[in-house]
């Protein structure tokens, strides 16, 4: 019996072992993070942000003012006569559809930078992120956003991110 106890001890000793060799094995990273908090990153949200100017302001301001119309027309409108009633829903309707054509042009010029962004940054990503998966001799590298637990050990995002910026 003593000897069954100690070959168990053992085994779960050898397999404990192999188990954590196989979990250096493994990292985590979230790329989009990574990739975000790049110098280049900043430099393509600061020129998107020069691009715009003050727009984002003025659509802001819009949105506001439709919203104290709608307010108003809530509150008042069982007060307002037809034709000022008539006239706040004109202006409603009007200001509505400049609202969301700022906005949709916003957005656009917002997604067109990021994916021209994306485009240039990729290769260098990659390699960033294969230079990082080298030095650590890594055979798997998972989405942080894919994986329900990851010890923070593991996660390799600041990393492939000094990387990029090093220039890889």
């Amino acid at each position: 019996m003593r000897k069954l106890t100690l070959a168990l001890g053992v085994a779960a000793a050898l397999g404990s072992a192999s188990m954590a060799a196989q979990a250096a094995d493994v990292a985590v990273i979230d790329w989009q993070q990574a990739l975000l908090e790049t110098q280049s990153a900043q430099q393509s949200m600061n020129q998107l942000r020069n691009q715009l100017g003050n727009k984002p302001q003025q659509v802001q301001a819009l949105g506001q003012e439709l919203q104290q119309l709608q307010q108003r027309l809530q509150r008042d409108g069982a007060t307002l006569s037809e034709a000022e009633r008539n006239n706040l829903i004109q202006q409603l309707q009007t200001k509505g559809g400049q609202y969301q054509q700022q906005r949709g042009e916003l957005e656009e010029a917002r997604a067109n930078q990021e994916q021209q962004f994306l485009e240039q940054a990729r290769p260098r990503l990659d390699r960033a992120i294969q230079q990082v998966v080298q030095r650590h001799q890594v055979k798997v590298l998972v989405d942080r956003n894919s994986v329900v637990y990851a010890d923070d050990a593991l996660d390799l995002t600041s990393e492939v991110t000094a990387a990029y910026n090093a220039g890889n």
